[in-house]
């Protein structure tokens, strides 16, 4: 189970607070950017996910595609 990251929901104004939530450093921020997500680094464990105030992280099976 993967984790993505929704671009529109993301403000992209502030740190993202679930960079500094994800225990396996697996988030990266460049300035006030969209965080991406490290699919190397990442365990699935869902703490961005939680903590993310906009809903802009989610796990890859719950993301609708839009065409």
């Amino acid at each position: 189970m993967a984790i993505k990251v929704v671009a529109w929901r993301c403000p992209q104004n502030h740190r993202c607070p679930a960079v500094r939530a994800c225990p396996a450093e697996a988030l990266k921020q460049e300035g006030r950017a969209a965080p991406v997500v490290d699919e190397d680094l990442c365990v699935d464990c869902g703490a961005c996910v939680e903590v993310c105030p906009m809903g802009a992280l989610q796990y890859a099976e719950t993301v609708a595609v839009v065409r």
